[in-house]
């Protein structure tokens, strides 16, 4: 892993985008649009976990908003949360932040998880992306998507295909079906050529929606 600027960007990046110019006519095309243009991994894993809880379903605005009325109850400057800061508040107290009754409980079952040793954070560089995202789908509120999007925005995971992602059917249906509705199976299809640079291509389907950088 490189640092930059944005924070610390993958090794393999420019690997990935031979591969993929090389395999696909639409990266050939799209991945020169944004230039160096990186995936860039910020945080440490028990923020950026807490901060998809509270994001879910609602409008990124909206959930930085929420966030930093909880960094602010938490006394967390830095932007940076701890599970035991978590712990020491209540329900009553973390829902003052803006947070539903379900996303604190969340929140504290998240804390709870690392606090007890549930999850092996120190151990998901070994660990393969099937195991890592059984763990996380263990904790309340994370799903296989969330799972899935923390292996791509904090591990840095270069083939995770996520499936179930809005975006990339969208993407996918406009850049490689004329806008017509796409399967997974189609996905699949689609995954097998990006192989093993999933997350990559991914990204740059997210980026051909929207040109602003992919964050998470």
């Amino acid at each position: 892993m490189a640092k930059s600027a944005a924070g610390i960007t993958p090794d393999y990046w420019d690997e990935a985008c031979r591969h993929l110019s090389k395999r696909d006519r639409v990266m050939r095309k799209l991945i020169p649009r944004f230039g160096n243009a990186r995936l860039a991994s910020r945080g440490d894993a028990f923020t950026t976990l807490a901060r998809s809880i509270v994001g879910q379903q609602i409008s990124v605005k909206a959930a930085q908003s929420v966030w930093d009325r909880l960094v602010a109850l938490l006394g967390a400057p830095s932007q940076r949360v701890a599970p035991a800061q978590l712990q020491a508040r209540g329900l009553i107290e973390l829902r003052s932040a803006g947070l539903s009754q379900r996303k604190a409980e969340y929140l504290l079952d998240l804390a709870g998880h690392f606090e007890s040793g549930a999850v092996h954070p120190r151990q998901w560089q070994q660990m393969a992306d099937e195991a890592i995202i059984e763990e996380l789908v263990a904790i309340r509120g994370i799903g296989r998507w969330t799972a899935e999007m923390f292996l791509i925005f904090h591990l840095m995971r270069p083939d995770v295909l996520p499936l179930d992602d809005l975006g990339l059917v969208k993407g996918v249906s406009e850049s490689y079906f004329s806008g017509e509705p796409v399967s997974r199976a189609d996905l699949r299809e689609l995954g097998d050529a990006w192989a093993p640079y999933r997350s990559v291509g991914t990204w740059y389907i997210w980026r051909s929606l929207d040109p602003l950088p992919v964050d998470y």
